[in-house]
């Protein structure tokens, strides 16, 4: 797996977006590899697959829940996991 990715290599002017951009999303999906497009020499946007995409907001999320969960551990928001699972199975045979 590779980790960081050089940007640097996968630039491209909008330009050459417009002329060529069906095998632009061939490439991108291909190689899952980011593509930065410049507008006047500035970087200006990212394209990527739509399944690297959905994977980056997979991985997001679960960061986040675990930042959540660091914070509700360094709040005292937490129960001990015994008390939890015989919550739960007071609940279940409750039923």
């Amino acid at each position: 797996m590779e980790i960081a990715v050089r940007y640097s290599t996968h630039v491209r002017p909008i330009s050459y977006l417009k002329a060529n951009a069906a095998e632009v999303l061939l490439d991108l999906a291909e190689t899952r590899e980011p593509l930065v497009i410049t507008q006047n020499g500035e970087a200006k946007a990212v394209l990527q697959d739509v399944a690297t995409f959905e994977q980056a907001q997979e991985t997001l999320a679960l960061l986040k829940l675990l930042a959540l969960g660091a914070q509700d551990i360094e709040a005292g928001r937490t129960r001990p996991a015994r008390a939890v699972v015989e919550r739960l199975r007071s609940k279940v045979s409750d039923r």
